[in-house]
């Protein structure tokens, strides 16, 4: 039974890292918002509102990709930021709708290592996403931690 694997953590807590981690370990294919939305629109994503706008897009063409991959027998990573409900009920409906199992990796951070690690990401310039500090804050006033009363399977992940 093919799963559907989430990701829900504050900006460079590892969700990426964590993606290509479990697509080896399950065989699974990996599609990240992130790359999608700087490919699509290069430049054009320079305030929440295109965030917002381009994600749904995104959302709309991917989402029936996904249930028909999961249906197709094969595990997906889906390197989504599942950071608030909204986004959450989102990503279940995708799971829910191809009749598979899920699991939401919950890489669990504080703010200061988060943004540390954003720090050093954006200094390597290799993430297709390098936000500034005024971008994580207001990111992360957004932030909701997960709960299994969400009808969620969650894994925890602590340092």
């Amino acid at each position: 039974m093919p799963t559907l694997h989430l990701l829900c953590g504050k900006i460079a807590s590892g969700k990426s890292t964590l993606a290509k981690t479990l697509a080896a370990e399950h065989a699974a294919i990996v599609l990240c918002e992130d790359h999608w939305l700087a490919t699509l629109y290069p430049g054009e994503i320079l305030s929440i509102a295109d965030y917002l706008s381009g994600a749904q897009r995104i959302r709309g063409v991917l989402g029936p990709l996904v249930i028909n991959v999961l249906r197709s027998g094969v595990n997906v990573v889906l390197d989504f930021p599942a950071n608030t409900l909204a986004n959450r009920e989102w990503l279940l409906g995708l799971a829910h709708a191809a009749q598979v199992p899920h699991c939401l990796h919950y890489l669990e951070l504080d703010d200061a290592t988060c943004r540390a690690r954003l720090h050093a990401r954006n200094t390597q310039g290799e993430h297709d996403f390098a936000a500034t500090d005024a971008e994580f804050d207001l990111i992360t006033r957004h932030f909701c931690v997960p709960s299994e009363s969400e009808g969620l399977v969650i894994e925890w992940r602590r340092p």
